[in-house]
């Protein structure tokens, strides 16, 4: 039954504003719905749900992530859009901040206005 579903993923803010240019002008999403006060996106299929509250602690990982078939496209265009690249200690980050996996993927980590992290993969 979920298996035919709609996946709706759910990023909070309490930067409604921000996160509305955030993801529709830098990452260029189509703004699908507005919803209970929550913006909702069309990704691939898929309803992201940017939902604000009154308050919030970001997460020390990755809520959302992007799968891509050309990671180094992906990042030039959102280096055009001045997003900053996060990288974190231990972890083998190339000169533009790219880490490779054993797996073959590759995979980059950024923050939106309130400071969650996204991720951009490119499966190999």
């Amino acid at each position: 039954m979920l298996e035919s579903s709609t996946l709706q993923t759910i990023v909070l803010t309490c930067r409604l504003p921000e996160a509305e240019q955030f993801y529709g002008s830098v990452l260029g999403l189509p703004l699908k719905a507005r919803s209970h006060g929550a913006l909702v996106y069309d990704v691939g299929g898929a309803d992201p749900r940017v939902s604000p509250v009154a308050s919030m602690k970001p997460l020390e990982h990755t809520v959302v992530g992007f799968a891509v078939s050309d990671i180094r496209a992906a990042i030039a265009n959102l280096d055009a859009r001045g997003v900053t690249w996060e990288r974190f200690p231990g972890f083998p980050h190339d000169q533009d901040g790219l880490v490779a996996t054993s797996e073959g993927a590759r995979v980059i980590w950024f923050k939106d206005p309130d400071g969650n992290i996204l991720s951009i993969v490119q499966y190999g």
